[in-house]
């Protein structure tokens, strides 16, 4: 029986970890032709969140776009513009161990409730043309966020990294 309790408390956990990822683009552009990019600095100062978190998810872009092959640039192709919001979650969990016939709690074989809170975060990355000044891409990571400054910045990077994976989009 506490084992059950034990597997069933780990997937609960294990679900909370994932990010869950949507994109969006303008199916009529040409991404090939983007090879370099720079920040939005409006879109990135509207962001109400930290600056050090500000600087992490920077960061992230950065090496995410570098691998990609993106250079950075004083007259880039595109321009990179962030948001980012949090709500708090309250999860109420109730294990019930007990066996027996008809309806409702057997209070002699005993359950187990717990009550936590955590903090869900939503980052959207925004891609855009820089010289028509239009959206061109939109991707949206949204999961479980991390008040431990220790694991911050690979938390930051695990949601950069799974959005900007949907890029460049891959036609059908």
């Amino acid at each position: 029986m506490k084992t059950i309790k034990f597997l069933l408390l780990l997937f609960v956990v294990a679900s909370c970890s994932s990010i869950h990822v949507y994109s969006d683009y303008d199916k009529k552009v040409d991404f090939a032709k983007y090879k370099t990019y720079a920040y939005y600095k409006n879109g990135i100062d509207k962001a109400e969140i930290s600056d050090l978190d500000k600087k992490r998810i920077l960061r992230s872009i950065d090496e995410v776009m570098l691998a990609k092959g993106f250079s950075k640039s004083d007259t880039p192709d595109m321009l990179i513009s962030i948001n980012a919001t949090a709500e708090q979650n309250v999860n109420v969990n109730n294990f019930n161990a007990g066996w027996g016939w008809g309806w409702g709690w057997d209070p002699f074989w005993g359950g187990m409730n717990t009550v936590s809170t955590s903090t869900s975060g939503i980052l959207t990355i925004e891609l855009i043309d820089a010289k028509l000044k239009e959206l061109i891409w939109l991707g949206e990571g949204t999961g479980y966020l991390t008040k431990n400054v220790d694991k911050k910045d690979e938390n930051v990077k695990k949601f950069v990294t799974e959005i900007l994976a949907q890029y460049p989009p891959v036609k059908k």
